[in-house]
């Protein structure tokens, strides 16, 4: 039961200051994956990492379905957050996920757009943490 990992979203997990978001705005790096637009800011300086998601009103006009997406995409992030481990030295990841196609997606279609961009924001987490093991390593 210790070994047993929780899947949870806790409150404290999303993203919502307004300090934070602009610092996600102003020097965040965009990417795509499928119909799911995101931006990353890595470096929080907590030890989880957070995220925030927007479907625009211009793809949904209603809120049922805006927030439906909303579902989806935060359930997906939730099942598939080990994906994107805390860096030690500099924290978790700030996440901004933005649906952006106006065709009405399944909850496996937004599972494998979430799990392909968490798997693509780590490798690029990675290289950062990688490089200046490598200078240390060469200057010696």
């Amino acid at each position: 039961m210790g070994d047993e990992v929780r899947n949870t979203l806790k409150k404290q997990e999303r993203l919502s200051s307004g300090i934070s978001l602009s610092r996600l705005f102003a020097s965040g790096h965009y990417g795509t994956s499928d119909f799911i637009r995101y931006c990353f800011f890595t470096g929080n300086g907590l030890t989880f990492n957070r995220i925030v998601v927007s479907v625009p009103k211009r793809n949904f006009k209603r809120a049922v379905k805006r927030n439906l997406f909303k579902r989806r995409i935060r359930e997906a992030y939730r099942t598939s957050k080990t994906l994107l481990p805390v860096s030690a030295e500099n924290g978790g990841t700030d996440i901004l996920f933005i649906y952006n196609t106006k065709e009405l997606k399944d909850f496996q279609a937004v599972t494998t757009a979430v799990r392909a961009a968490l798997t693509n924001i780590a490798a690029k987490v990675a290289v950062p943490a990688a490089n200046p093991i490598s200078e240390t390593a060469t200057e010696e």
